[in-house]
């Protein structure tokens, strides 16, 4: 459920925030976490990627995305908010004596039990391979290659659909709308991911995106014509170029960037769908 403020000040109008009343844990597992180096896009002082800088001081939390932890049970002890991924994490404290997190997928709870193996009871949280899925059921943090960790269908409210399988394959529908074949004895794990309204919240003020470490963006329209292929001219004016540009030119639209030699473009069955020309 997406939190929303009383409009007391003209900024907090239309702030909204996730619901955070679903995490439990305060402090991060200290274990787990070390202070990463930031790409603030600056190379010897000088802005090599625009629109990047500041933010919040922030701790990495590692993440365990395959299948180390193979068949020893373990017990979710929090779910936490993480600021280095959309959905939210959940510490895990396994029979062994070892402690991980893993991504939360939603409505996982406090107390619960999961496991990692090739066949498990087929319950949100646990991981296994993808010939033991039922078809219809929903995965996230798939394996693109065996034992190769997820890749596909990590962020906050993603996840991918099981279609069918057939022979050493699993036909998977995509969040794009792609459907792609993945070998069967790949790991995935059962359910959908938290925080499924993140896509809902509005920054609401300029000061909120700094603290993500955004910095302001300008139109192309709005600057002068050295700056931008857009720039100059009396008022509001047309683009004035055939295609879109970016700001030192290259076309932006219309234009097909997947290699033609990717090794996995024999894996995918149907594309995903293209957006309508108004």
């Amino acid at each position: 459920m997406i939190k929303r403020y009383k409009p007391t000040t003209p900024s907090l109008r239309h702030l909204t925030v996730s619901d955070y009343s679903v995490l439990t844990g305060d402090k991060p597992f200290k274990k787990l976490t070390f202070s990463k180096k930031r790409s603030v896009g600056r190379s010897k002082g000088r802005i090599t990627v625009r629109h990047k800088g500041g933010g919040n001081k922030k701790l990495y939390r590692e993440i365990t995305f395959g299948e180390q932890k193979k068949g020893i049970p373990g017990i979710v002890k929090t779910i936490e908010y993480d600021p280095y991924r959309s959905s939210f994490i959940s510490l895990i404290s396994y029979k062994d004596g070892d402690w991980c997190y893993i991504l939360a997928p939603q409505n996982l709870k406090v107390g619960d039990e999961i496991i990692c193996n090739e066949k498990t009871p087929l319950k949100k949280g646990n991981r296994l391979e993808l010939k033991n899925i039922p078809v219809g059921s929903l995965v996230h943090n798939i394996e693109v290659k065996a034992r190769g960790g997820g890749k596909l269908a990590k962020s906050a409210g993603s996840s991918a659909q099981i279609i069918t399988q057939d022979g050493k394959y699993t036909h998977l529908k995509m969040p794009s709308s792609e459907t792609r074949k993945v070998l069967d004895v790949c790991y995935a794990s059962l359910g959908q991911l938290s925080n499924v309204e993140h896509g809902m919240v509005n920054i609401g003020k300029a000061g909120r995106s700094r603290h993500l470490g955004r910095r302001p963006k300008v139109r192309g329209t709005a600057m002068n014509p050295i700056d931008h292929p857009y720039g100059g001219g009396e008022g509001r004016t047309q683009r004035g170029t055939k295609r879109p540009k970016s700001i030192y030119g290259k076309v932006t639209g219309g234009v097909k960037t997947r290699k033609k030699k990717k090794y996995s473009n024999k894996l995918i069955i149907k594309k995903r769908k293209k957006k309508r020309k108004k």
